[in-house]
C-alpha cells in the first residue's frame, strides 16, 4: 500500500482545507495511507542579526497549543499528527523514502522562504501538490490576473466589489481520514513523541501578562481550531459585529476588536468560515457599516497576499519597492524602542504591552511603526523582525505589507505615513487609561 504525506504549514485546521481534501481524494483513488506531519524549522530558534530569536515565547505557546489540539482532532478521525524538528527540505525526503512515499500535499505560501522549501523538495524528486487556501477570495476568481493587481488597495476593493466576487463556500471537516502508514520501518530518530516534539518548540510554559487584551492561556481564547470555531460562534451570538467600526480603535480588553487575526495567522480558522458566519449574522440582524468593515478588513488581508503573487521577492528587499537607501540601524534607539523606554509614554505603553502579551491593537501597531521609522529614523527590517518574534498573530504577508506601507516602500503612491504621537494620544487615550495601565503615565 502506497503512502501520502500531508504537510501542515500555516493551516492548522481540518475545516475548509482544500489541500487536505485533495490529498484525501488521491488517497481514496490509490488506496493510500496518509501521514499528517508538521515541521518546526530550527531557523525559528536561531538568533536574528539583531540578537533575538525569530519566534518568541508567546508565539511558541500558541503554536504548541494549536498543534496539540490538532493532534487531538486527528485522533478522533483515526489518525495522528507527527511533529518533527528540522528543515522540511532535509526531513521530508528522508521520511518519504523510508515510507516509500513520493507525493506530498500542502498549502501554497507565496513568500520566499516558504517557496524555497517547496522548490527544494521538488528538486529532491518529490511530487509536491500545493494549494492556495489562506485568503478569503481565491486568486482565480478575481477580475484580473495577479500581474494586473492594482497597486492601491481602494482600486483593488472597488474592482472586486463591482465584479461581485464572492468567497467560495467553506469546505466541511472530513468525517474520516485514511489509515496511518506503518511507521515501524521509519528511523526512530525521526519519530519523537508528540510531547517531546512540543517541548522542543515550547520548552517553557508561557502566560501573557494579566493586563492583556487577549488571554491566550484561558479556555475562552484558545488559539486552536476548536477554540477558534467556538470563539467565532460566541462572537456572532452577540451584537459586537454591529458596532465594530465604532469600537475597533480601542486599546484595552478583548471586545473592542474581533481578534480573529490570532486564529487566521495560525490557520486554525478559515477566512471563508468567518465570512460565512458574518453573512449568517447579516441575514438575521441586518447589514451596517460595522459588519461591512469586517469584510473590508478581510479584503485588506487578502490584498497583502495578492501583492506577494505580483511582486514576490521584491517585497523582501531592504529597500522594498522603492529606490530609497535604507537608514543605518540605530542600535541604541532600537533597544529603547523594543523595551518601551523611548520617553514617549504613548509609544512606550504599546511596546511594553507587545513584549508582555504578544499582542497589540492595530491602532498601536501603526503608531509604534511610524515612531520607529519617522521619529527615531530607524530601519524598518529590524522592527518588522521584532514584530515577527513577538506577535501571536504574526502573518508573513500582513507583516511585510504593513511595514512596507508605513515605511513608504510599498505600492502606496502617497509615500510614507507619519502619525503624530501627541495627536494620537489626544484622539485615542485622552483620559490616560491606556498609558496608566502600562505604567507610562502616573
Amino acid at each position: 500500500m502506497s503512502a501520502l504525506i500531508y504537510w501542515f504549514r500555516q493551516d492548522l485546521r481540518l475545516h475548509d482545507q482544500p489541500a487536505l481534501q485533495q490529498a484525501l481524494l488521491h488517497a481514496a483513488k490509490t488506496n493510500s495511507t496518509l501521514l499528517p506531519i508538521y515541521c518546526h524549522d530550527p531557523m525559528q530558534d536561531a538568533p536574528t542579526r539583531w540578537g533575538f530569536v525569530r519566534m518568541g515565547a508567546h508565539r511558541r505557546q500558541v503554536l504548541a497549543d494549536s498543534l496539540y489540539d490538532l493532534d487531538q482532532q486527528l485522533q478522533k478521525l483515526g489518525s495522528r499528527l507527527l511533529v518533527l524538528t528540522g528543515k522540511p527540505r532535509q526531513l521530508l525526503p528522508q521520511l518519504a523514502k523510508q515510507l516509500q512515499a513520493s507525493q506530498i500535499y500542502c498549502e501554497d505560501i507565496a513568500a520566499p522562504e516558504e517557496q524555497d522549501e517547496v522548490r527544494a523538495l521538488t528538486q529532491a524528486g518529490l511530487s509536491v501538490h500545493t494549494h492556495w487556501q489562506s485568503s478569503l477570495l481565491h486568486p482565480a476568481d478575481l477580475p484580473f490576473q495577479a500581474s494586473e493587481l492594482p497597486d492601491v488597495f481602494s482600486s483593488f476593493r472597488q474592482k472586486v466589489e463591482r465584479a461581485k466576487v464572492a468567497p467560495r463556500r467553506p469546505l466541511a471537516t472530513p468525517s474520516r481520514l485514511p489509515a496511518l502508514p506503518d511507521i515501524s520501518q521509519v528511523d526512530a530518530a525521526l519519530l519523537p513523541s508528540l510531547k517531546n516534539s512540543l517541548s522542543k518548540i515550547n520548552p517553557t510554559q508561557t502566560q501573557p501578562d494579566a493586563r492583556t487584551a487577549f488571554a491566550y492561556n484561558l479556555p475562552s481564547c484558545r488559539a486552536s481550531e476548536v477554540g477558534g470555531l467556538d470563539y467565532l460562534q460566541r462572537y456572532f451570538a452577540t451584537d459586537k459585529a454591529s458596532s465594530y467600526k465604532e469600537t475597533r480603535n480601542g486599546l484595552i480588553g478583548l471586545d473592542y476588536s474581533t481578534k480573529f487575526s490570532i486564529w487566521l495567522s495560525l490557520g486554525t480558522l478559515s477566512p471563508r468560515q468567518i465570512d460565512d458566519a458574518l453573512q449568517d449574522y447579516e441575514e438575521e440582524y441586518g447589514e451596517n457599516d460595522s459588519t461591512y468593515w469586517i469584510w473590508f478588513e478581510l479584503l485588506w488581508r487578502d490584498y497583502f497576499r495578492m501583492l506577494h503573487l505580483k511582486y514576490g521577492r521584491r517585497l523582501y528587499r531592504a529597500r522594498g519597492l522603492s529606490d530609497h537607501k535604507l537608514p543605518k540601524h540605530p542600535a541604541e534607539n532600537f533597544q529603547r524602542w523594543i523595551s518601551g523606554e523611548t520617553g514617549q509614554p504613548w509609544i512606550d505603553a504599546a511596546m511594553r504591552e507587545l513584549s508582555a502579551t504578544g499582542y497589540l491593537s492595530n491602532r498601536m501597531r501603526q503608531n509604534v511603526a511610524s515612531f520607529w521609522v519617522h521619529d527615531l529614523q530607524g530601519d524598518w527590517p529590524a522592527a518588522a523582525a521584532w514584530f515577527e518574534s513577538q506577535l501571536i498573530d504574526y502573518d508573513v504577508y500582513s507583516n511585510q505589507g504593513n511595514w512596507l506601507y508605513l515605511a513608504g516602500r510599498g505600492t502606496d503612491p502617497r509615500g510614507s505615513r507619519r502619525f503624530s504621537p501627541e495627536k494620537q494620544t489626544k484622539d485615542y487615550d485622552a483620559d490616560g487609561a491606556y498609558r496608566r495601565l502600562w505604567g507610562t503615565l502616573r
